[in-house]
């Protein structure tokens, strides 16, 4: 896991940068500079931007990954590119016109519940173009095992163009007006960004000759096109559901929890970058010995990292919600079960690059598709009755049932699981863990309270990591930070 491990570990740095500059936005300079319904504006445009991103970008992104090692000669590898560059284009376009001549239908239909959704159609569309060929344009990177400043870009740069905006905002600088076509901007700047990196890396040669396998690849594409959106819209689809059951402003509320519980996901998203590349490349070449290591391997890792960052959530969750404006203390159900959920979903280590880049990707879409079904309808029953509550429910339950699937599912056709006696052992870890720190808090303010907390619940989980050798691959990173202290003067 040498690649693996050293392109993560730089991922996760900028990772965690990005979701600090983003809570800081978030917890912060949202809640002060913009007005709930504002702020729950940008959440409910960006959620259906992302819902939207998968058909427009063709499932080029993940098509481009699976099938790159496949070419062997630089003509055909030429032109199975040139394919990858167009072939949005085939939905780009129509739904830009659909958009043109039917703004009224769309926007009416969306509004129904909150009338200042009318105004931002143009905005998403645009956010959702610049998000699907930022991914293409990133796994054109990907390919080439170059995963770090893509990573960069994707995490960090749009959350420090919000906080310039935020910033410039609070100043009288700018109005509402600009602060959101300055969010539009900001996603159409790190895309053109991404795009020169990626040609830098592997510069473009169009060339306009048939595409050996042509079939298959338009087939996993458009499949892909499905699957992602089912995948996104578990993610997002409970943010736009609720802008037709209740007050935008209770959207605001949720983002922050959705986003407080996300954080236990960044070690996924970081390892996840290089794995795709990685695994295509075993399935490729039926290297099914070096997929089943690397499969509990990345589960072990994962789990140690995200346990200790859902310890400091939970552990930490009342407190925090003592700092920021106090409206937004009802999400605190949200963060718990969101956090659970998402906890689960790390324990399943390389499990969604496996299936999107086997033989069997035909599968996830039928899951998937089920999956959705349950999932609006469970939303639509939680949501009435519950309010942001209700969706964390309907998210949690559709997640654990999705992610359960896909677990059998790959032991089913590759005899492999991700688990080992030492994942069972760190259950316990946890479990440990909440019951020592849980219910009790130092008597200062809640930010020190948080500090002081958030040390001795590291030192101690660390210590019984560290001590116990859980993970080899942690183990190898902790001997290397110890090793460098002892010789630190």
């Amino acid at each position: 896991m040498g690649i693996v491990v050293s392109q993560s570990f730089k991922n996760l740095i900028s990772t965690y940068l990005g979701f600090i500059i983003g809570a800081i936005n978030m917890l912060f300079l949202y809640t002060k500079f913009l007005s709930d319904e504002y702020y729950g504006m940008v959440g409910y445009m960006l959620s259906l931007a992302n819902v939207i991103m998968p058909l427009m970008a063709f499932g080029v992104h993940n098509t481009l990954v699976k099938f790159y090692s496949s070419y062997k000669t630089r003509g055909s590898l030429n032109s199975f590119l040139t394919l990858m560059l167009y072939l949005p284009m085939l939905l780009v376009i129509p739904i830009s016109i659909l958009i043109f001549y039917s703004h009224e239908t769309i926007s009416y239909f969306l509004s129904s519940k909150n009338a200042i959704i009318k105004d931002y159609l143009w905005h998403t569309f645009l956010i959702a173009f610049s998000l699907a060929y930022f991914e293409v344009f990133y796994a054109w990177s990907k390919v080439q095992m170059k995963t770090v400043f893509g990573n960069f870009m994707k995490e960090v740069f749009h959350r420090v163009a919000a906080m310039l905006l935020l910033v410039l905002l609070s100043f009288n600088v700018i109005d509402l007006s600009f602060f959101m076509w300055g969010l539009v901007i900001s996603y159409l700047l790190r895309m053109l960004i991404m795009m020169g990196n990626a040609f830098i890396i592997n510069p473009p040669i169009i060339t306009f000759k048939r595409v050996a396998n042509l079939g298959s690849i338009l087939n996993y594409s458009f499949l892909i096109i499905i699957a992602g959106s089912i995948a996104t819209t578990l993610l997002d689809i409970d943010k736009v559901m609720l802008g037709f059951y209740i007050d935008i402003k209770q959207i605001a509320y949720y983002n922050v929890a959705i986003y407080i519980a996300t954080v236990i996901a960044v070690p996924q998203r970081a390892m996840h970058q290089i794995l795709l590349p990685v695994i295509a490349k075993y399935l490729n070449t039926n290297n099914y010995d070096a997929l089943q290591i690397l499969y509990k391997k990345s589960s072990l890792t994962l789990f140690i990292v995200a346990g200790l960052i859902f310890l400091l959530i939970v552990l930490n969750i009342n407190q925090l919600y003592l700092i920021i404006p106090k409206p937004f203390s009802d999400g605190l159900f949200v963060v718990f079960i969101i956090s659970l959920s998402k906890l689960y979903d790390t324990v399943l280590g390389s499990n969604n690059a496996i299936l999107f880049n086997s033989d069997y990707y035909k599968m996830v879409l039928i899951m998937g598709f089920v999956l959705v079904v349950l999932m609006l309808i469970l939303n639509m029953v939680f949501i009435p009755m519950y309010g942001i509550n209700g969706a964390a429910i309907a998210t949690f339950l559709a997640l654990f049932i999705y992610n359960s699937i896909k677990l059998y599912f790959v032991y089913l056709k590759f005899k492999i699981k991700p688990f080992t006696i030492n994942t069972l052992k760190i259950c316990g870890v946890l479990l440990l863990s909440f019951l020592l720190f849980y219910f009790w808090d130092f008597p200062f303010t809640p930010l020190i309270n948080i500090i002081l907390k958030s040390v001795l619940i590291t030192l101690f989980y660390v210590f019984i990591i560290y001590r116990y050798h859980f993970s080899e691959d942690i183990s190898i990173v902790l001997k290397q930070f110890v090793l460098f202290f002892k010789k630190t003067p």
